[in-house]
């Protein structure tokens, strides 16, 4: 790919600036993704912010919850375009794993971000 992944995290509220500001601490790296929140606006209002978030670019979106309007808005858009991912329940190790994976296209990278998400998630041993 020419130009590096664009990574969108959309949730409720404020929870793609806290996870956007954890990467940046953690990585160093401030252009790889954009929060977008369904904050005080309705579906049309929220398609409105995906469609700048992205800039027509390639792009994977990572969504807090596997239903709702977030999810609804993400993958209706998904749809319409040929070079945008979707994947659901979005946490820290999966950017992670996205910022350092920027070069893979939409598909592989949101197919390698959910399988990292998905090993961080663990019930250890008290």
């Amino acid at each position: 790919m020419s130009e590096p992944l664009r990574g969108v995290i959309v949730s409720h509220a404020a929870v793609a600036q806290a996870l956007l500001a954890a990467v940046t601490v953690i990585t160093g790296v401030r252009d790889a993704l954009v929060p977008v929140s369904n904050d005080g606006c309705d579906t049309g209002a929220l398609a409105e912010r995906l469609t700048q978030a992205i800039d027509n670019k390639p792009a994977v979106l990572f969504v807090d919850l596997p239903g709702g309007s977030c999810l609804t808005s993400s993958v209706r858009l998904a749809r319409s375009k040929t070079d945008v991912a979707v994947v659901t329940g979005v946490n820290l190790a999966m950017l992670l794993d996205f910022v350092f994976h920027r070069d893979l296209s939409p598909a592989d990278a949101a197919r390698r971000a959910a399988e990292a998400g998905s090993r961080a998630i663990r019930t250890p041993a008290a």
